[in-house]
C-alpha cells in the first residue's frame, strides 16, 4: 500500500481504535528524523543554486512550504510492508513473530536498495492484530539537469 501516511499515527503521537496500548513498548523505531530537517538536507543546496538571478518574486524562500502548500505535490511518500493478515499471521504468534523477523530483516538495508527514496521515519508496529512496517520517505535524485533536486 502506498499513501501520504500519517507521521502521528506512525510515531504514536495518539492511540487510534486498533492499537492495542498494552502491546505499544512492542514496536520498533528504526528511524525518526524530522521532517522539515530533511527538506533542508537534501533541497537547500539545490533551493540557492535555483534562485541564483531570479527576481524576488520569482523565489523560492521555503521548499517545504511551497510542497506542502502545493496542490500536486506531497511531503513525501509512504509504504507499508505486512505478511499475511490476523488469521494467519496475528501478533504474538509463532507465525507473527516469523513475520517481524522477516520484516526487520527486510528493512535492513532497504535505504541501499533504494537510494534516491531518502528514508526519514521507519516503525514497525506489533500493537494491531498484524506486524507491518511503515516506511516514509521523500524521493529524491542528484545532478539532474533539471530545475530542482527532487519530486
Amino acid at each position: 500500500m502506498i499513501g501520504t501516511g500519517s507521521l502521528a499515527h506512525n510515531r504514536r503521537e495518539f492511540i487510534a481504535e486498533n492499537v492495542d496500548s498494552d502491546r505499544v513498548q512492542l514496536n520498533i523505531c528504526y528511524q525518526n528524523e524530522n521532517l522539515k530537517e530533511v527538506y533542508k538536507e537534501l533541497f537547500d543546496e539545490a533551493v540557492e543554486r535555483y534562485n541564483i538571478g531570479k527576481r524576488k518574486d520569482r523565489q523560492i524562500t521555503n521548499y517545504y512550504e511551497k510542497i506542502r502548500q502545493g496542490k500536486q505535490e506531497k511531503l513525501f511518500h509512504e509504504v507499508i510492508f505486512q505478511i499475511g493478515n490476523r488469521e494467519d499471521m496475528a501478533v504474538g504468534t509463532v507465525e507473527g513473530d516469523l513475520a517481524v523477523k522477516v520484516l526487520d530483516e527486510y528493512v535492513k538495508d532497504f535505504q541501499k536498495r533504494n537510494p534516491t527514496l531518502r528514508v526519514f521515519g521507519c516503525y514497525l508496529h506489533q500493537d494491531e492484530s498484524t506486524p507491518h512496517l511503515h516506511i516514509d520517505f521523500i524521493p529524491y535524485v542528484t545532478d539532474w539537469k533539471g530545475k530542482r533536486n527532487g519530486h
